[in-house]
């Protein structure tokens, strides 16, 4: 919705007129008579001074007609503008009205229509209400004092005067000096310029001058002089006289429209305001959105900083969070606290941050002297104090507290390098912005603290080392992909049976938490029973089976990938129960999926198989999660025919070490995604035979 009365402009986000908070925080107070009407005419919004001209309370108008509350003078004068700009759609100002109070005083206003425009035209209009009886009573006393213009100013409400074709005073106009206070001789000797303000007179006189030259009409505006030493805002219109092709005479008429420009002004101020509260806002609810995306304490720190310069414009941020054991704030980016004598700031040490924290309270700092002033009375040190301002470029200061239920938990530090004006309502901005970061910090604390315990607590639950067996190299790699604090189900296993050969496995309990944790645990330790036990992979997978139906919920879903090999010789069979097939990567970079059936999770009723998987000399067979291949801008098969044709990549080194090449397979297929789930990977190595062998 424009707030121009004539011209549409865009939509400002944020703002409504509607908004009653926003009318009652702007218009409430207002020295001036408000009224806003929809396009049936009815009131939608009035202000209190607005009830003076009615005598009714402002709730009894909402959504009535003008005529079912108001005179018939009064209603009449609102119906016909509101006609009139439905018609037209332009302002109307000046309308006078006499109201007459409840102690029987006459009131005398002046009244301005004006259109609120918006996609489809007219949306509205809105009245304001100058109460001018003050001027009305002062005009009424003019108009007895000079009879002879009486029918001219009650008619036009203009001043008429009169001067020679040079443009010099040709006989008084005692209307014009009633206003101004000047006396006749000095009317006569200097004229109506001499009551032009000064900063008005030096165009208004060149244009004198070139309508006396042109013999043009003459069209300005400027402030008079009144008689009280006040100014009021004039336009004059002045016109030749012309005989006989000769100008005879100057006739010019000076209207008062100080009504209208003050509330042109008004609006101005209105419109500025409600543009201002609306940036604040928008700004304010763009760093909560961006806070409400920051995980750790680092990114939140990020954000403040990048609010601090885009939404404040400040030239240094800083976060210090409080060690309330120690008594001190720990600053986590010290570039931007330049008054800080390191990363830790012992609360006794009197600064801008130290303040807000020990008081609660924001501390602003407009300029240096006001910056000193508040640390004099803090205790600190007048020489470390000098010291400090000589050698920053810093002007001006913001203290934040960050309070989380009244509890401090540390302090933001805004600097400027130009002294700053910070209002009220820039005040009222930071304290939020404040709250919002405090809300964020806690957030980010308590997540860093729980995402570490949950990564611990998944850790535990897998080996810590795996096996070193002669005639084959066992590796690992295991990344968390959970941004959250939830542990995950992947887990990867390998140990020596009791006939030499080596077991391994890699499996995946879908789901997070604590369940899956639990799942996973289960199914593990239940493996490597069944494996020690009876180590053909179809017979561990069928045991398997019976433990899942017996332990686990029914809709949850497992998979993994068993395979038992031979050091040195790498023979070996695998079994698989809905899992991703096995790699094999020869020494040459050739990656080779294995072919065989996939199986189904575990607890579903099927016939286990096992099949022959062989890892000859040089060759290396990896066994993986689906976290790999898998996410959500790429399927499975697609990121399995991927994990092929990257191992294509890998130079002679990294094929020869198992370590280097899950780093190589890790990176290469994660690049360019964003991970979304573990991801686990589990080598195993025959080395080439050597000649010893």
């Amino acid at each position: 919705m424009s707030a121009e009365t004539s011209v549409p402009r865009p939509r400002e986000p944020g703002l409504d007129i509607s908004d009653s908070d926003l009318f009652r925080g702007v218009m409430s107070e207002a020295p001036f008579a408000f009224a806003f009407f929809d396009p049936d005419g009815r009131f939608v919004r009035v202000n209190s001074t607005f009830t003076e001209l009615t005598g009714h309370p402002v709730e009894l108008h909402l959504d009535r007609q003008p005529a079912e509350l108001l005179p018939a003078d009064l209603t009449t004068l609102i119906d016909a503008a509101l006609r009139r700009i439905a018609d037209e759609a332009l302002p109307i100002t000046d309308q006078r009205i006499r109201t007459r109070a409840e102690n029987g005083d006459s009131r005398h206003w002046t009244v301005s229509f004006f259109p609120l425009h918006g996609d489809d035209g007219v949306i509205g209009t809105a009245l304001f209400g100058v109460d001018v009886t003050e001027r009305q009573l002062n005009e009424e006393m003019l108009e007895r004092s000079e009879e002879r213009y009486r029918s001219l100013v009650e008619s036009q409400q203009q001043l008429v005067w009169i001067s020679s074709p040079s443009g010099s005073v040709a006989e008084d106009a005692p209307q014009w000096r009633a206003i101004t206070g000047q006396g006749l001789e000095e009317y006569l000797a200097h004229g109506w310029l001499d009551a032009v303000h000064p900063d008005d007179r030096p165009g208004t006189e060149e244009a004198w001058r070139e309508a006396l030259r042109g013999r043009t009409m003459f069209e300005w505006s400027y402030r008079v002089r009144t008689r009280a030493s006040g100014y009021r805002h004039f336009e004059v219109r002045a016109v030749p006289i012309v005989r006989h092709g000769r100008v005879v005479e100057w006739v010019g008429a000076n209207t008062d429209v100080t009504p209208q420009r003050e509330a042109e002004e008004m609006r101005g101020r209105l419109t500025d305001q409600l543009g201002a509260a609306a940036l604040r806002t928008a700004r304010l609810q763009g760093a909560t959105a961006q806070l409400a995306e920051a995980l750790t304490v680092e990114q939140v720190v990020q954000v403040i900083i990048d609010v601090g310069r885009t939404a404040l414009a400040a030239d240094h941020s800083s976060v210090a969070l409080l060690d309330p054991d120690r008594a001190t704030l720990k600053v986590i980016n010290s570039g931007g606290t330049p008054d800080a004598p390191g990363e830790d700031i012992d609360l006794a040490h009197p600064n801008v941050m130290t303040m807000a924290v020990n008081s609660r309270r924001p501390v602003f700092a407009e300029s240096p002297d006001s910056l000193r002033a508040q640390l004099v009375d803090a205790g600190a040190d007048e020489g470390r104090i000098s010291g400090f301002l000589a050698q920053t470029d810093e002007r001006a200061w913001v203290g934040l507290p960050l309070l989380a239920a009244g509890r401090a938990l540390g302090a933001l530090r805004f600097s400027f390098t130009r002294t700053q004006k910070i209002s009220q309502e820039d005040g009222v901005f930071l304290e939020a912005l404040a709250g919002q970061c405090a809300l964020a910090v806690e957030r980010a604390t308590l997540f860093e603290r729980e995402h570490k315990t949950a990564e611990t607590l998944q850790r535990s639950l897998l080996p810590e080392r795996l096996p070193v067996v002669r005639g084959m190299t066992l590796a690992y790699r295991f990344r968390s992909g959970s941004r959250h604090v939830q542990v995950g189900g992947d887990w990867y296993d390998a140990f020596v049976l009791q006939d030499g050969r080596v077991a391994a496995v890699v499996g995946d309990v879908m789901g997070k938490g604590v369940k899956a944790a639990a799942g996973m645990g289960r199914i593990r330790n239940a493996m490597r029973a069944l494996a020690l036990t009876n180590p053909p992979p179809a017979a561990v997978l069928t045991g398997l089976d019976r433990v899942f139906e017996a332990t686990e919920e029914e809709e949850q879903v497992t998979t993994l990938a068993y395979m038992v090999v031979e050091p040195g010789t790498g023979e070996g069979t695998l079994a698989l129960a809905g899992h991703p097939p096995p790699l094999l990567v020869s020494p040459q970079g050739v990656g080779l999926l294995h072919e065989t059936e996939p199986g189904t999770p575990l607890g579903w009723a099927t016939s286990r198989k096992q099949f022959r998987f062989c890892v000859p000399p040089g060759h290396t067979a990896v066994l993986y999660s689906d976290g790999l291949v898998e996410n959500r801008k790429r399927g499975l098969d697609a990121g399995l025919r991927e994990l092929s044709s990257v191992v294509a990549e890998a130079p002679p080194e990294v094929l020869s070490s198992p370590n280097m090449l899950l780093d190589f397979l890790v990176d290469h297929m994660l690049s360019g995604y964003e991970q979304d789930d573990d991801v686990t990977v589990l080598a195993v190595h025959v080395p080439p035979a050597t000649k010893s062998d």
